[in-house]
């Protein structure tokens, strides 16, 4: 299962970033926004105080988010120079197949800091991880 959940959330990613990079590098505003979680703050879930202190340990998902995160620094380090924009948003806990429905906010509410970060301006981050109401912490 971890292997499974790191070839969709790492492996994926790169696959697919690389596969889109000849045409983000012609694009006027190229973007990339990896959608990552809150679950992927080290600095959140290491709390034991905080608001993920419930959450059952796991060696995929939370894992697997928390690498997609180095893994944006990493790709807006090297486009950088390219004028790609590349940070990574947690959208909050939306209402979705993978949380068996239980998230509370709409899948509408859950993109709008998807389409934010999309869409910045050229002088807009890069390198940076973000929910709706702001910066997060690694």
């Amino acid at each position: 299962m971890v292997r499974a959940v790191f070839e969709t959330n790492v492996f994926g990613v790169i696959a697919v970033t690389n596969a889109v990079l000849p045409l983000l590098r012609r694009s006027p505003a190229p973007r990339i926004v990896n959608v990552s979680s809150h679950a992927a703050s080290l600095t959140l879930t290491s709390d034991p105080d905080g608001p993920f202190a419930a959450l059952l340990p796991s060696a995929a998902y939370s894992p697997s988010k928390t690498a997609l995160c180095a893994l944006t620094v990493q790709y807006a380090n090297e486009l950088r120079k390219d004028g790609v924009l590349v940070n990574a948003v947690a959208p909050g806990f939306v209402d979705t197949d993978s949380n068996n429905h239980t998230g509370f906010l709409t899948v509408a509410q859950g993109a709008a800091v998807v389409v934010r970060l999309a869409t910045l301006g050229p002088d807009g981050p890069t390198a940076g991880f973000f929910a709706e109401d702001g910066p997060l912490p690694w």
